[in-house]
């Protein structure tokens, strides 16, 4: 199986994502004990500005999204890239609580400006049937390079330096370049000219399109489950050895790596990608049911209720993915795909934000009740994908008439 798509813009956006990634994996890695170890912010003081930075970039998204299409997405990504370097570079001299936050606050507009136009160039320039399986490519690469980025930031953790810490800021600034610079090797995408009537940001009305996004990142909260519920569940809450804990989060990136590709076979169209939310929460479910099951047996049975877990939560997550795509794809006008993909990042967005509180809230709080009400509400989430794009694809309008391109 090839990491790696065909030679082509899919292979070229693969790339600057992995290199892109490895960064990113060196800063989620360390960036807590660098705020609070060099820098000397407190970790609420931390949480609360990760809070306000995540705010701002979910606000950005779509706005984003519009300039993507109105000014070319290949431009826009490589300049949102550029600013990201520039952003990340100057952590390096933040020293207090304000600073990390006017940073963090540029950064996060920055990173819904390429998240907009990621989603507009992979539709410019990938033929539609093809926009699907690379994104599965593009989040298998990123799994990847987030996996080197951690290993690498290992060696900065274990020298616990302040140097350590700026060399790794400074690599991640050094991806931000180095991926902008492998766009260059992408065609122009051409701008789309904005619709002769009517409003602008136009996925913001499309109340079906909304919809789907709120249930779509409500059932992102799955994310939450193998990172954050899961191990506070196997530590406190079961007889199995915390090394487990570990197991099963290589066991949902090796997984991620090998099989998203093939589990975005069929979602290209609504119809089949309607199908596979469906099948999302039907999987992620059962995972809630065989953790829960994991709780006050012996570590005999309790190791492999998890370990199936995992696996049937993974499996479920990928197809929860392949179904997001697909249907954003499509419901997306030609014209407005950025501020669409924009606006679908809201609702993974918002799911991040809620996540942390419901799932250690119900899992942690409520202990085998609240795992089986999470597998309900995952159950009823995908469940109603479906019907609602259905809903969406009966109300897509005609394609507007484009404003002419001015003579000469």
């Amino acid at each position: 199986m090839r990491l790696l798509p065909e030679p082509g813009p899919s292979r070229t956006l693969a790339l600057s994502t992995l290199v892109n990634t490895v960064g990113r994996g060196t800063w989620l890695t360390a960036s807590a004990l660098f705020l609070t170890r060099s820098v000397g912010l407190s970790v609420t003081q931390v949480g609360v500005a990760l809070t306000l930075t995540a705010l701002v970039s979910l606000v950005a998204s779509t706005p984003m999204g519009y300039l993507a299409d109105r000014l070319g997405p290949r431009g826009l990504q490589m300049a949102a890239l550029l600013a990201s370097a520039g952003c990340t570079a100057a952590l390096v001299s933040v020293r207090s609580f304000t600073g990390f936050l006017v940073v963090g606050v540029l950064m996060a507009v920055a990173d819904a400006g390429t998240r907009g136009a990621r989603g507009a160039l992979i539709a410019g320039a990938v033929p539609p049937d093809q926009r699907v399986r690379t994104r599965a490519y593009l989040r298998a690469v990123t799994n990847v390079g987030i996996s080197v980025g951690t290993v690498l930031a290992g060696f900065a953790l274990a020298a616990d330096t302040r140097a350590a810490y700026v060399t790794l800021i400074l690599l991640d600034a050094a991806t931000y370049v180095l991926a902008a610079a492998v766009l260059l090797r992408l065609p122009p995408v051409p701008p789309m000219p904005a619709p002769a009537h009517g409003p602008r940001l136009i996925a913001l009305r499309d109340r079906p399109f909304l919809a789907f996004t709120v249930l779509d990142g409500l059932m992102s909260m799955h994310f939450s489950l193998i990172n954050i519920a899961l191990p506070l569940w196997i530590a406190g809450h079961t007889s199995a050895p915390n090394w487990l804990i570990s197991v099963c989060l290589l066991v949902n990136t090796v997984v991620v790596i090998l099989f998203q590709v093939r589990a975005s076979r069929g979602t290209e169209d609504l119809t089949g990608a309607g199908r596979a939310a469906r099948r999302a929460g039907v999987l992620l479910a059962a995972a809630c049911a065989l953790f829960a099951a994991g709780g006050g047996v012996p570590v005999a049975v309790a190791v492999p209720l998890l370990l199936a877990g995992a696996l049937v939560h993974v499996v479920g997550e990928l197809w929860h993915a392949a179904a997001g795509w697909g249907i954003s794809f499509g419901l997306a006008p030609a014209h407005a795909h950025g501020q669409y993909q924009g606006a679908y990042g809201m609702g993974m967005q918002l799911g991040s934000m809620v996540a942390p509180v419901v799932v250690t809230t119900l899992a942690i709080g409520w202990g085998v009740p609240g795992w089986l009400v999470l597998g309900v509400v995952f159950l009823l989430l995908g469940a109603m994908v479906p019907p609602v794009v259905r809903w969406a694809a009966r109300t897509r309008p005609p394609a507007p008439e484009p404003v002419p391109a001015p003579a000469g």
